[in-house]
């Protein structure tokens, strides 16, 4: 019986950590959420002017295509992830120039950000503000940048935010 309940205490315990080393874009904010609605985003009201900022940018942005490259100086009539990142970090004044996904690994800060948090890899970027993610990837291929409520798993990407957010 004691070896029952010892086998059964291991097992419980494996599934427990394996679970807990899952993380998402959900893991990563605990402050007040912004509104989503209408495919739209309002900030919550005590969020500093850069958030507000960066939400608008955003939301400027949802009828956007997708476009490989797009976003990054030359004529385009679509956003890639790094193109749709990097305009609303600039618009908020928290970049100076676009990058590509992959130096976005090194932007800023490590960690998550209070109000922003950007989630880096070589080939893809994406962000979450007030706790809503902005993603080009969120509904299939060939989507623009489009702000979703689901979660995405974070394995494998650099959690960075902008200084002082």
């Amino acid at each position: 019986m004691l070896c029952l309940r010892l086998l059964l205490l291991t097992a419980l315990s494996l599934l427990v950590s394996c679970a807990s080393s899952k993380r998402t874009t959900e893991d990563y904010y605990d402050g007040p959420r912004a509104i989503f609605a209408n495919g739209q985003v309002i900030a919550p009201r005590r969020a500093p002017a850069a958030v507000h900022r960066a939400v608008a940018a955003a939301n400027e942005i949802q009828a956007a295509p997708y476009a490989y490259g797009g976003g990054h100086g030359s004529p385009s009539h679509g956003l890639d992830c790094s193109g749709s990142v990097s305009y609303v970090l600039r618009r908020a004044g928290l970049l100076k120039s676009s990058m590509p996904s992959s130096s976005f690994r090194k932007y800023g800060r490590s960690g998550q950000g209070k109000w922003i948090t950007v989630f880096a890899r070589r080939g893809h970027v994406f962000m979450t503000i007030c706790g809503l993610r902005l993603d080009t990837s969120s509904r299939g291929t060939g989507i623009g940048p489009r702000w979703t409520t689901k979660p995405r798993a974070t394995k494998g990407f650099t959690v960075r935010h902008p200084s002082g957010s």
